[in-house]
């Protein structure tokens, strides 16, 4: 009987061991796939715009003297540079130097871009200045600098926008005939 209870014993013994020896899926160590990566591109480009929210000044003008426009004209300038940008300028100008507005008669009277006159006061030409200046665009002498947006890292102003009232005068000629004078002024940005 001790020896069948001593190989039972063994037996049972043995058989723990074994049990013990299992893996046990409780505690087992994690298992990682491989990896994999995934590469991001996003580009937010430049832009720049303007709008003017009056579309015609109107002028009663009188021989030999200089009127005023009946309003200003609003022009809000939005911009979102790269940081190679140094400035946004914006202008006005005219197609002719020499017929900013005109009669439209076959034989036309004319006013030159040189008796049309704007003034800026948060901008360039804090004082009426007449469109006789080169601007990038327009005929050559019918421009005027109306604003000089400088564009810096710091403070950084890469975006932005601003708002600018447009005054024009037009200093009428002192012999031009009686008529309606019709012109387009231009207004456009640049950046540089």
């Amino acid at each position: 009987m001790f020896v069948s209870r001593l190989k039972m014993f063994t037996a049972v013994a043995f058989a723990a061991a074994a049990i013990i020896s299992l893996p046990f899926n409780a505690h087992a160590a994690a298992l990682n796939s491989n990896t994999q990566t995934v590469a991001l591109n996003a580009t937010l480009g430049e832009s720049l715009t303007i709008s003017a929210s009056v579309s015609t000044v109107s002028f009663t003008l009188a021989n030999g003297s200089t009127v005023t426009g009946d309003k200003a004209v609003p022009i809000t300038t939005t911009w979102v540079m790269g940081p190679g940008r140094t400035s946004v300028k914006l202008y006005g100008y005219f197609a002719s130097s020499s017929a900013a507005l005109t009669d439209g008669y076959t034989t036309p009277d004319n006013i030159p871009s040189a008796s049309v006159l704007g003034q800026v006061t948060t901008g360039a030409p804090t004082t009426y200045t007449a469109f006789t200046q080169t601007a990038p665009w327009g005929a050559a002498s019918a421009g005027l600098l109306l604003v000089n947006q400088a564009i810096t890292a710091s403070p950084a102003n890469f975006v932005g926008n601003r708002t600018d009232n447009l005054n024009l005068e037009i200093n009428t000629p002192a012999q031009l005939p009686a008529g309606t004078y019709t012109g387009t002024l231009t207004l456009q940005a640049q950046a540089n």
